[in-house]
């Protein structure tokens, strides 16, 4: 992989982890993912006026992908209400490259060579590891964190192959972010209401920014997994639990053990062996 998308993706996977914090540290984390959603739609609403449409082919997989982003948001914001960032993140990132990779075969015939797969395992093993505690996998809310995980596979998968039919990764991206950005919003109205959603509130403009800051990061994403296989990919883009561990110790008090440097050193190997 070149060393230019490998930076790239690393670059992302710092953002994204920023994002992931801003979530978490918000008292009403539906409501702010609901905000950031609207922020990505608005912005790709725009940018897709001066971009040429992607591929019909492609279409098919943006609006599946749109619909997984939500089932991915709905699950996230529920395991965050039940675990601390350190937690629930390593576990839904984490089980995410493995099943990427396996997907990645069997519906795009992607083909990992043996020391990538040893690569994406140590990086998937690692950060599973920093959500243990006392020699056990201690996190209250594990089953909706895996499901977390789930989705970032489906989702993952589904734009790999959208974005390589596009013939235009970057408009692919744009227009799923547009249908992703409307059928959150309608599911957040659906379940709270119009008023709740567009009343102001402390932390809007936070959401806000947020939400560009993610689409910039998953833009990142679907450019390199055009270029790389999607396995491979996936796992430099969770090394972000690193910045997650180091965000989570610095801004939101929660600890940093030995277990934790020892996993982010089994995370940095991992990563060394796939680039």
């Amino acid at each position: 992989m070149p060393i230019s998308t490998i930076s790239l993706v690393l670059f992302a996977a710092l953002l994204h982890a920023g994002w992931n914090a801003l979530l978490r540290g918000g008292a009403d984390r539906l409501w702010s993912m609901t905000v950031m959603c609207l922020a990505v739609a608005g912005t790709c609403i725009v940018l897709a006026l001066f971009m040429v449409a992607p591929a019909m082919a492609s279409w098919p997989y943006a609006v599946l992908s749109g619909v997984l982003h939500v089932g991915y948001n709905l699950f996230l914001v529920r395991s965050y209400r039940m675990g601390d960032l350190g937690q629930t993140y390593p576990v839904a990132r984490g089980s995410s490259p493995i099943l990427i990779a396996l997907g990645a075969a069997i519906f795009a015939g992607e083909h990992i060579q043996a020391s990538a797969l040893a690569g994406i395992c140590l990086v998937s093993g690692g950060i599973i590891l920093l959500a243990f505690s006392k020699g056990k996998l201690a996190v209250p809310s594990l089953p909706y964190a895996l499901g977390t995980g789930v989705f970032i596979a489906a989702y993952s998968v589904t734009d790999g192959i959208g974005a390589r039919l596009s013939g235009a990764p970057m408009a692919y991206t744009v227009w799923m972010c547009v249908l992703w950005g409307v059928l959150m919003p309608m599911v957040y109205i659906g379940r709270r209401g119009a008023r709740s959603l567009f009343a102001y509130r402390p932390g809007m403009a936070t959401a806000a920014a947020g939400g560009l800051v993610s689409l910039l990061a998953y833009g990142i994403v679907i450019q390199a997994m055009t270029d790389a296989p999607m396995g491979m990919v996936s796992a430099l883009r969770e090394t972000s639990v690193l910045f997650a561990a180091l965000i989570g110790w610095f801004f939101l008090g929660e600890s940093l053990t030995v277990r934790k440097v020892l996993a982010c050193t089994i995370i940095a190997a991992g990563t060394i062996i796939i680039g």
